[in-house]
């Protein structure tokens, strides 16, 4: 089997794929001072004029780190925060759509928590890995049920699935 070794994310390595922004230690424009600041407008993402955001939890636990599965959504940003732990988060360009996942495209990039990546649509993705031996929290923000009308995922074959090391 392939592997496919973890990125520490960054503004450049990650610009294909989308932006992110740290939630906990915020380091961009602020209004006012301590005690209370406001870290503004960190990222943006685009539902559509009629879409409602939807705010799930995903659970990830600790499981092997093979990536056998992928999918995009074809009109829609998704957003991903890691709550309490650092996840491993698979992603390759949006592209052709042949039925097949472009695992020689994948990149696999390290989101520590309470930073919050928003994918483009089209954007290959899955569940990602948790960073360690505990569990994950992440929300997800994506339009109201999104998953079910709008969210093609397809199985990785046997021989090309790829190892996270």
């Amino acid at each position: 089997m392939k592997t496919v070794a973890v990125k520490e994310l960054s503004a450049e390595g990650f610009l294909p794929y989308g932006t992110y922004a740290n939630f906990i230690n915020p380091t961009t424009e602020k209004l006012g001072a301590s005690p209370i600041q406001f870290f503004r407008d960190m990222l943006q993402a685009s539902f559509g004029l009629d879409a409602l955001p939807s705010f799930s939890t995903l659970r990830v636990e600790k499981r092997e780190r093979i990536i056998d599965v992928s999918e995009y959504h074809d009109r829609t940003y998704e957003a991903i925060l890691p709550l309490d732990n650092d996840v491993l988060m698979h992603v390759a360009p949006a592209g052709g759509r042949d039925g097949r996942v472009p695992v020689e495209k994948i990149e696999v990039f390290r989101l520590p928590r309470g930073t919050m990546a928003v994918l483009r649509p089209g954007v290959w993705h899955h569940a990602p890995f948790t960073a360690n031996d505990q569990p994950a929290n992440i929300l997800i923000v994506l339009p109201e049920r999104l998953y079910a009308n709008d969210c093609t995922a397809i199985d990785i074959p046997e021989g090309e699935k790829l190892l996270v090391n």
